[in-house]
């Protein structure tokens, strides 16, 4: 069930910082049109009518009982929670559950597995409906070998979805990942991959794109560097445009977050990124640059580490009210960064953990539909939009030929 590699990722606690793989600076740091659905609907990204009982398909909250408006009607915070997201599950928008499963000799995420921070019963227990997979690598590795270190986790998604078929489902669409909601399955989707795994090559981006690859991360690359975008590089953000691959801009230069914004048609995505002003990490954002994004209709999701956002729930829910009010509530949702090798905060330690973070946002008097954007709904808007980009794009251009010697030699 998994390849054979001797070595073992252990949990970090906070204050212990591993590595993660990806394209963050490891130097220190100081405290357009409406998007449709497959049906040709408009859709207003609050999320699916349907209730999900997290385990097993859709029916009514076990919770709470509907109040007027069909709110839960349930006062304990951490119960309306539970209930909450059994109707609005989380998209959780960053896993590091590749890479960590290429160092286990054998797993079994279905039963429960230490050995990590998510499984299908801790993802059952968190409301989880869907988790992005990320394909980053490693600092150093480069050409020919990034190329194969992507392929290889790609491969290795396919292969573990398809071992775990009672807990999981491979999904590339917005469509998908509600028909996996309601069988029952947590919903993976393929990304985001570094930069380095294309090889500057559009033609390896389609065959990336084909092998399932939705997000990619626009950084780390000499044609999206603190210079911004390249001629080439913009070319390649209209080609994800024409494809259907969503723009992670987490961890780019502020000039390839403005260009990427003017020459990308569908919305950007920050995987993970919080408030600056608030903690003043590299990876987070300004709220200048918080605001851009929200007039963009752009999602920034906001990481479950110590190091971007603080050591307690409340630091975390102090980042969300922040983007919110900056970016507006149909700009932010969240990102578990779970199995990246990074400290997590008190009382989110793992997957299952995301009913107390709903919680305290319930505490702060955020309204239900507000949630419910967060957990599911903008990620849905997301996927939706860049659905309906690629197919207005694919009427008007071919697969483009450009090469990174043409455009910038």
């Amino acid at each position: 069930m998994a390849d054979l590699q001797p070595q073992l990722h252990t949990r970090t606690e906070v204050g212990r910082l591993g590595d993660l793989p990806g394209p963050f600076p490891a130097e220190p740091y100081d405290a357009q049109d409406a998007p449709y659905d497959g049906d040709g609907e408009a859709y207003d990204g609050a999320g699916e009518d349907e209730a999900y009982d997290g385990a097993g398909g859709a029916e009514g909250g076990e919770d709470g009982e509907r109040g007027p408006g069909g709110g839960v009607a349930a006062t304990d915070p951490l119960e309306r929670a539970h209930a909450l997201l059994a109707e609005h599950p989380v998209a959780d928008g960053y896993s590091g559950l590749p890479w960590a499963l290429r160092h286990l000799p054998w797993y079994d995420l279905e039963a429960g597995e230490s050995a990590v921070d998510t499984d299908v019963p801790r993802m059952r227990e968190g409301h989880v409906g869907a988790l992005f997979w990320s394909l980053h690598l490693p600092d150093g590795l480069t050409g020919d070998r990034a190329i194969g270190a992507t392929l290889e986790q790609l491969d290795l998604i396919e292969n573990v979805t398809r071992a775990h078929p009672q807990g999981l489902r491979l999904a590339r669409t917005a469509g998908q990942l509600t028909d996996a909601r309601l069988c029952g399955r947590v919903a993976v989707v393929p990304g985001p991959a570094g930069a380095a795994g294309l090889g500057d090559s559009l033609g390896i981006l389609r065959a990336l794109h084909s092998l399932g690859l939705r997000v990619l991360t626009l950084s780390g690359a000499s044609w999206a560097s603190e210079a911004g975008l390249t001629r080439f590089g913009e070319e390649v953000v209209r080609e994800m445009n024409r494809l259907g691959v969503l723009a992670d801009l987490s961890g780019a230069s502020p000039e390839t977050v403005r260009r990427a914004l003017v020459v990308s048609k569908a919305p950007v995505v920050f995987t993970r990124s919080a408030a600056r002003s608030l903690r003043p990490h590299p990876a987070n954002l300004t709220d200048d640059l918080l605001a851009e994004l929200g007039a963009a209709e752009g999602v920034c999701m906001v990481p479950l580490t110590a190091e971007q956002t603080g050591p307690s729930v409340r630091d975390v829910a102090d980042h969300l009210d922040h983007v919110r009010a900056v970016a507006g509530p149909a700009c932010v949702a969240l990102s578990g960064t779970y199995d990246a090798g990074t400290a997590h905060p008190q009382e989110l330690g793992d997957a299952s953990c995301y009913p107390h973070l709903i919680a305290e946002l319930l505490r702060r008097d955020w309204p239900e539909t507000d949630i419910a954007l967060l957990t599911w709904g903008n990620v849905q808007r997301l996927l939706r939009s860049a659905d309906f980009t690629a197919r207005a794009a694919q009427q008007r251009r071919e697969p483009s030929t450009a090469t990174i010697g043409e455009l910038d030699g």
